[in-house]
């Protein structure tokens, strides 16, 4: 059987994700994370594919440009691949896994950090330009707080724009912010756009789930409390509970709980604290309850989990 011959733009398409991928590669060569010069840019690179690790996506874009990933966030899976892109639009716990890599042909992929006030600028200025909601496979509610899409080609072209810009240092002042303002005034005409304005309408229930998440990031530590939070949103509790699930995929009280085990682990892993003053710290009161909970999370006790973080950090930096 003959294959189909590609299309011209077909072609193009695929040639300039080819020099997204050297781009990135050239600037990070080796496995890892980089924070580019590019301010609220990271790259991301694998040689092999990962067990499932838990992980906090902040509101951002991310694009993969090789390999595969799948997340899952709550009772939910997403698979993303070349060329596609996920928009989180609040602080979401997930779990991660890179499923397609190889030192011949790694996973690369670029984090663009999102702040919501640039969104609502642009929905704003867009007023009834961004189209109607389709639902999709990999997230059919409309509420969710993570959703996937494909790059088309002006996608693909404004990034490469901004990555570009790391070979040109200079211009990054003048020209990156407005290349990523365009990447997120993309994705909102895009097919994703719907899902991203219900999070910037300030009377939408995506946007009062989105304040309740903040309060929860700020908060995680106290003793939660979710008529107060109901409250907050002028909502009830039924109401928050049902809406807070459908944007999360988990209830407030399993959402606060991922919250504290990854901040106890920064705690350790970053300031050198043992594990019950981190558990104390996070408003645990219970260091073997941490404990248990740290291990059903990240798979391994506290101590073993912190230990295994450096030594890979170790090896990424020599």
């Amino acid at each position: 059987m003959t294959a189909t011959p590609l299309t011209a733009a077909r072609q193009s398409s695929i040639a300039l994700q080819q020099q997204l991928a050297r781009l990135v590669c050239e600037q990070i060569p080796e496995p890892g994370m980089l924070s580019s010069d590019i301010p609220g840019v990271s790259l991301y690179r694998a040689d092999d594919t990962s067990s499932c690790a838990s992980t906090v996506y902040e509101p951002s874009l991310i694009f993969i440009l090789q390999g595969t990933k799948t997340i899952q966030l709550g009772d939910r899976e997403i698979v993303y691949g070349p060329s596609s892109y996920l928009a989180s639009s609040v602080h979401l716990p997930v779990l991660g896994q890179i499923v397609d890599a190889s030192p011949d042909h790694p996973y690369l992929a670029v984090k663009i950090d999102v702040d919501p006030q640039e969104v609502t600028d642009l929905v704003l200025e867009l007023g009834d330009k961004v189209g109607r909601y389709e639902p999709s496979e990999e997230c059919p509610e409309v509420g969710c707080g993570l959703c996937m899409s494909h790059m088309d080609d002006p996608m693909q072209n404004a990034l490469h724009r901004l990555l570009n810009l790391m070979t040109t240092p200079d211009d990054i002042a003048v020209l990156a912010p407005l290349t990523r303002r365009e990447i997120i005034y993309r994705s909102l005409i895009g097919e994703m756009g719907p899902r991203m304005r219900k999070f910037a309408s300030t009377d939408s229930q995506a946007n009062r789930i989105s304040r309740v998440i903040s309060t929860l990031k700020d908060r995680y530590s106290e003793p939660l409390r979710v008529k107060d939070l109901a409250d907050s949103a002028n909502m009830s509790e039924s109401t928050l509970f049902h809406s807070f699930k459908q944007v999360t995929r988990m209830s407030p009280l399993q959402f606060q709980k991922k919250l504290r085990l990854h901040e106890a682990r920064r705690l350790m892993l970053t300031e050198g604290l043992e594990a019950a003053t981190a558990s104390y710290r996070v408003g645990y009161e219970s260091p073997s309850h941490f404990s248990r909970e740290y291990s059903r999370l990240f798979g391994a006790p506290p101590r073993a989990d912190v230990s295994k973080l450096r030594g890979a950090q170790a090896g990424v930096s020599a």
